[in-house]
């Protein structure tokens, strides 16, 4: 049988505001735990960004220890006829490049001139051979071994169907079609430059006009060679080069020559060290260095003026980092014999904690490049004093970061507060079910028992004032 309850309408008492201002009262240890887990989450977040600050200077530090990256150059040339480009293996010089021939491949076109790109072309037999032709283009030697490609043509092909058997014959030479007012002729080139990748074209049993795609020349109407096979051809410090690609990738150590156009006089290619990418990469080793700087002090100072403390005020540990920092910042190293101090390179230290380079000290030093490099990428094995400043600052993020490390251990251990937090909510959201039951129950009892009372209570005065009547 189903009942209407509306608990305080029999008693008079208003339930529903006692039991909501008793479960305020039960409910409020879970607002502290909310309370917490915002600070401890708000900690988190604010350990995860100098965790991820640290691990960019440790990846500028990593960098900067690295032999390689001191051995970085730049390459420049005086004429976009010959672009060039250098890796670490290159050694500074200054080279003279004259171009005097660019490679090309091997380009024809058929005598004859269809109607349509669907016009049929004939049947027989089409062999391509590659290979390479003499100086006057009229003995063709093909490669050993042969590299022959035999496309039987029917009846039923048009212009477009003999492109695309030469296509994917799978050979070194690649169709096209040219359509203009006149009407519409196959094209074919090699697909690589180089007097060794030029081809042949022969036909056999031709009927119609497939004939007219042979060459070399072998009756009336044959194709026409548009331009031959070649090698480039240039002097390097006047000595002659030939490169079947305009690419000259392995003709210097380490420099790579690109070659566009014919030069009418020399070409001047330089290679240097990149000074510019090292004072980069030093000067944002400075800013990354200032930013965790930046973070942990916002993190944990007290602000007098608000009388609010930073998230992480108070935790030694944070502090610490940049103690650290301070510390191999600061000292001294012997892998240099000239920059003995990070100070000496032009690093200087501000007055909020963070740092700067000084230009001029900075240019300075990239003057000495080999003292540089000693200064921050030496590594002494058996005696740490002798390794370099970025070394020394690998090291101290790798200890920072890897398992085990002060800001790994902090965020772990903060997340762990997190989920500890967690679950006390969790059981105290179980707890104020059962209690708020309860509460409804007993005050749902009283409100019975004070209606009955009040009902009773109304009784007794109605008689009573009939008695006193009578």
């Amino acid at each position: 049988m189903a009942t209407i309850s509306s608990p305080g309408i029999g008693s008079g008492l208003d339930v529903q505001s006692i039991i909501s201002q008793l479960m305020t009262i039960e409910r409020a240890p879970k607002d502290k735990l909310a309370a917490e887990a915002t600070k401890t989450q708000t900690q988190v977040s604010e350990v995860g960004k100098i965790s991820s600050a640290m691990s960019k200077l440790r990846d500028l530090a990593s960098k900067l220890s690295s032999s390689t990256f001191w051995k970085q150059t730049s390459a420049t040339s005086s004429n976009a006829a010959v672009s060039v480009t250098s890796s670490s293996s290159a050694l500074a010089a200054s080279y003279s490049v004259s171009v005097s021939q660019l490679a090309q491949s091997q380009s024809m076109v058929g005598s004859t001139t269809f109607s349509s790109p669907t016009a049929f072309v004939g049947t027989g037999t089409l062999t391509l051979d590659m290979g390479a032709w003499n100086a006057a283009k009229t003995v063709f030697t093909p490669t050993t071994p042969a590299s022959t490609a035999n496309l039987t043509i029917e009846a039923t092909d048009t212009v477009e169907t003999l492109r695309d058997k030469i296509n994917s014959a799978g050979l070194g030479v690649s169709a096209s079609i040219l359509t203009d007012s006149t009407g519409s002729r196959l094209v074919m080139r090699s697909k690589e430059t180089g007097a060794a990748n030029g081809f042949a074209v022969s036909v056999a049993g031709a009927t119609g006009d497939l004939g007219s795609l042979s060459y070399p020349p072998s009756g009336a109407k044959v194709a026409t060679l548009n331009t031959a096979g070649s090698n480039a051809a240039a002097t390097i410090n006047g000595l002659p080069i030939s490169s079947a690609t305009n690419t000259l990738a392995n003709v210097l150590d380490g420099v790579s020559l690109t070659l566009s156009a014919v030069t009418a006089s020399d070409v001047t290619v330089n290679v240097a060290s990149d000074a510019e990418t090292i004072k980069k990469t030093l000067t944002d080793f400075a800013a990354a260095y200032s930013e965790i700087v930046r973070i942990v002090m916002a993190d944990t100072k007290y602000d007098a003026t608000t009388k609010k403390a930073g998230p992480l005020q108070g935790d030694s540990a944070i502090v610490g980092v940049v103690s650290r920092m301070r510390a191999v910042l600061g000292a001294s190293t012997g892998a240099s014999s000239v920059f003995s101090r990070m100070s000496d390179i032009g690093f200087e230290q501000q007055r909020d904690g963070s740092l700067t380079v000084n230009s001029t000290r900075l240019s300075n030093a990239l003057s000495n490049l080999t003292e540089l490099k000693s200064a921050f990428s030496n590594v002494n094995v058996g005696d740490s004093t002798q390794d370099g400043f970025a070394k020394r600052f690998k090291d101290l993020a790798d200890s920072l970061l890897n398992t085990g490390g002060t800001l790994t251990s902090r965020s772990e251990g903060l997340n762990e507060k997190l989920r500890r937090n967690q679950k006390s909510q969790e059981a105290i959201d179980q707890r104020l079910v059962q209690t708020q039951k309860r509460l409804e129950a007993q005050y749902g009892a009283l409100d019975t028992k004070l209606g009955a009372s009040n009902g009773l209570s109304s009784y007794v005065n109605q008689q009573i004032t009939l008695w006193n009547r009578g």
